[in-house]
This record gives C-alpha cells, sequence and structure tokens, in this order.
C-alpha cells in the first residue's frame, strides 16, 4: 500500500513538471555540449550539466504550476491538472521548485564560477515567466528565451565562456519555442480573453498568431542553417536532420492552417502539433547532430 501511494505521487510529480516533455530543451543543451567539448566531455561535467538541466527544469515548470494554479482551476482545459484537482498541493509544488533550484544551483557551483554568476539571472527569468501572461503578449517569447538558458549554459559549463555559437543556439531554440507556444496558446484563446490574460492570439487574432508562429519557426530554421555552417563538427548528416525539420514544421503549419475555429478537434489538432509534433522534432534534431558529431 505505502508502495503504490509513493509511485503514485512520484507520477503526479512527474506530470505536473511534465517530465516527458524535458527532449524539448535537452536535446538542445546536449548538443551545445558536444560542440563545445568537440565530443563527450568528462562524465563528471555531463553529471552535473545534467542535474542542472533537471533541476532548472523541475523547478521552472512546478513554480509555474503553483503561480498559475488559481488560474488552472477556473479554466475546463487545465483544471484537471494535479494541483487543482488535488493530487499535488500548492505547499508542496513550491517545495519541489525549492529543492529542484538548490539542486541547480550547487550544479552551477561545482561546474564553474560564470555558471554560477549567472545562475541567479537564470531563476528571474523561470520564476518571472509565470506571471509574465498577466501583463504581456510577449510571455512566448520570454518563455523562449528561458528554455534558451539550456545550450547557453551548457556551452559556458564546458568553456567557462560565452561565444557566438551558443547565441545562435539560443535564437533558434527561443523562436523554436515560441513558435510552438503560440500554437498552444490558441486552445485557451476564449479564456484568455475573458480573464484579461495576453498572448499573442489575443493580442494580434488566432490567424495572425499562426503567421507570427510560422515566421519564428522559419527564422529558427535559418539560425539552426547558419549553426551547421559555421560549426566544423556538423556536416551532411546535420543538414540532412535539419531539411526534414524544415519538412516537419511545414506539416506542422499546414495542419493548424486547416482548423477554422478553436474548437473540440481544433484543440487536438493545437495540442498534437505544439507538443507532439515537436517532441519528433526535437529526437530528430537531437540525432542528427549526435551522429554527425560522434561518428
Amino acid at each position: 500500500m505505502l508502495a503504490s501511494k509513493v509511485i503514485r505521487k512520484i507520477s503526479d510529480y512527474g506530470t505536473l513538471v511534465m517530465f516527458s516533455h524535458s527532449i524539448f530543451s535537452l536535446s538542445f543543451a546536449i548538443i551545445s555540449m558536444l560542440l563545445a567539448s568537440n565530443g563527450f566531455p568528462s562524465a563528471w561535467k555531463v553529471f552535473w550539466i545534467l542535474m542542472a538541466f533537471m533541476g532548472a527544469r523541475t523547478g521552472a515548470n512546478a513554480i509555474n504550476r503553483a503561480i498559475d494554479a488559481e488560474i488552472d482551476k477556473l479554466n475546463p482545459r487545465t483544471s484537471v491538472r494535479q494541483i487543482p484537482q488535488g493530487q499535488v498541493s500548492k505547499g508542496e509544488a513550491y517545495g519541489l521548485a525549492a529543492a529542484s533550484f538548490a539542486i541547480m544551483l550547487v550544479s552551477a557551483a561545482m561546474l564553474n564560477m560564470l555558471c554560477l554568476i549567472l545562475a541567479p539571472l537564470a531563476l528571474v527569468f523561470m520564476t518571472g515567466y509565470s506571471y509574465t501572461k498577466r501583463f504581456t503578449w510577449l510571455c512566448h517569447i520570454i518563455l523562449g528565451i528561458t528554455t534558451a538558458a539550456a545550450p547557453v549554459g551548457a556551452w559556458i559549463a564546458v568553456t567557462g565562456n560565452l561565444s557566438v555559437t551558443p547565441l545562435i543556439m539560443g535564437v533558434a531554440n527561443t523562436l523554436w519555442v515560441a513558435g510552438f507556444d503560440i500554437i498552444y496558446g490558441i486552445q485557451d484563446y476564449e479564456f484568455d480573453k475573458a480573464n484579461n490574460l495576453r498572448s499573442i492570439p489575443v493580442k494580434f487574432g488566432i490567424r495572425r498568431a499562426l503567421h507570427i508562429s510560422s515566421a519564428f519557426h522559419l527564422i529558427s530554421c535559418i539560425f539552426l542553417l547558419v549553426l551547421g555552417i559555421i560549426s566544423s563538427q556538423l556536416g551532411t548528416i546535420y543538414f540532412s536532420g535539419l531539411l526534414i525539420i524544415t519538412v516537419l514544421f511545414a506539416i506542422e503549419h499546414s495542419l493548424v492552417a486547416n482548423v477554422r475555429k478553436p474548437d473540440d478537434t481544433g484543440d487536438e489538432v493545437y495540442s498534437f502539433t505544439a507538443y507532439s509534433l515537436n517532441q519528433i522534432i526535437s529526437i530528430v534534431f537531437l540525432t542528427a547532430s549526435l551522429l554527425e558529431t560522434l561518428i
């Protein structure tokens, strides 16, 4: 009985922080780490980089769920989440966030001084993002910038400094995430309008929001192309993967373009394209880059 309760609670925590969606930024973090070290860094560095990543991501998602709990309770789409349903308390979510951020800070300290110095800035973005939808439609871009800490941080963890390469990856990561977050946010279009919450769909309308999303993804692909050109470790396999990614982006936007209104069927399409299809894109990016850098 106790074991089943523990397993259920762990499962609730995993769902709370969307553990299965870690691939979105993890792929960029791993590729940045490999490019920075021109191969695999030491096992010691890999361990602390992964610990920092998981601590940051878990903490950011836990605190987001806690801060947004009251909004989630009112929104029919999100009212089934763990905190509104009473499966996880707000106190537990805040506690999980605090413990996770502590792990991130310790990991940053174990990597190098620059990581430790910049860690508080990352914390500001990770905690502050949760409030942005209350006052700015730029929330999607701020989320993208927050997730871009993964490739930039991984590079600094390996080299101890910053250069153009991780910044290019960071811009690509920012626009990629912002693009699919816009699509995901369309599901809450009516709720956000009614509750004075800001987003690009609410600000510009659904059709223009989809155009902005497609522009973000196009520019993201351009930055990934530039990354391949300037990085000597990347070649044919990487560019082949990038071609597949571009095709998948085209499929994603053709699917959402055919949705006429944000009804139940539309919500399924928005959810699939924003998360499931982008998880596939992440895996393609990670696989192509791994094969290129390690073979």
